[in-house]
């Protein structure tokens, strides 16, 4: 059987003690937390420079078995320094987590590729993988493009790509692409479902990623061909939002039905 992750977006409304016991209870064997906003004013998991926080994490942890598998998340601008990401960089050490999720918003390829190879130089000692995402709002769009810049950066031995269900149902992204992604560049991939295509505005792409997605079998991305195409030991991080839907039901439900759908689905039920 794969190894599951509940992502943060999936059990939101959760802090993280809080995401580790749900995630212990319906039995998935890690969980993602989002220690740093994706944009301005975005909400994330109070964690890094809180003590309590970070000593109850390490309990229930300890209690569960229950391991952080990702760390989101870095971003790579225009100005961008490696820096900034210090304290980020050290709660995943001090968690043993194994990845963090990098979006890159630099649309100049070759200053976005020296930034992240300087990414990587700086979090391999934590032990950390850079995993790059691509979203077809973002600079880059598709896995073609992530390769691209991982090759630009010199392929360092921590980078990695992270495929998305969402972004290769709504990208340019096609079977083959995912096939050609070399084995060690794929550390984890994310399951869900949603209506496939290239007619979306960014803004409708950008609701549906955070607010909107749906469980796996009830849109029409191809994910039996996607998974095929991946490794099949690949773990799998469940990231399926859906505000309206979980929020009558709470996390720990809504959780439930997202794992149950994505075992279903993969052949692990």
């Amino acid at each position: 059987m794969r190894t599951y992750s509940l992502a943060y977006l999936t059990a939101n409304a959760s802090t993280v003690p809080q995401a580790i016991r749900i995630a212990a209870e319906l039995g998935y064997g890690y969980v993602g937390l989002r220690v740093q906003p994706n944009g301005p004013g975005a909400p994330f998991q109070t964690l890094i420079n809180d003590a309590v926080v970070l000593r109850e994490t390490q309990a229930v942890m300890r209690d569960t078995g229950v391991g952080v598998f990702d760390l989101e998340i870095i971003r790579i601008g225009e100005h961008f320094n490696v820096a900034d990401h210090a304290a980020l960089m050290g709660i995943g050490q001090t968690l043993n987590a194994k990845a963090v999720l990098v979006a890159a918003d630099d649309t100049q390829e070759s200053r976005l590729a020296d930034n992240y190879a300087r990414l990587c130089e700086v979090m391999q000692p934590y032990g950390l993988t850079a995993d790059l995402e691509f979203m077809p709002w973002t600079a880059v769009k598709d896995a073609k493009a992530a390769m691209r810049v991982i090759e630009l950066a010199g392929r360092p031995s921590n980078a990695g790509i992270l495929v998305d269900a969402l972004h290769f149902g709504r990208s340019t992204t096609s079977l083959s692409d995912i096939a050609a992604i070399p084995r060690d560049l794929l550390h984890y991939a994310q399951i869900c479902d949603a209506k496939a295509g290239l007619n979306f505005t960014t803004e409708e792409l950008i609701h549906t990623a955070r607010q909107e997605r749906l469980l796996p079998g009830e849109g029409d991305i191809d994910l039996q061909d996607l998974f095929t195409a991946l490794p099949s030991d690949l773990p799998i991080s469940v990231e399926i939002v859906n505000l309206e839907r979980s929020k009558p039901i709470g996390d720990l439900a809504w959780s439930k039905l997202s794992l149950n759908a994505s075992q279903k689905l993969l052949g692990d039920a």
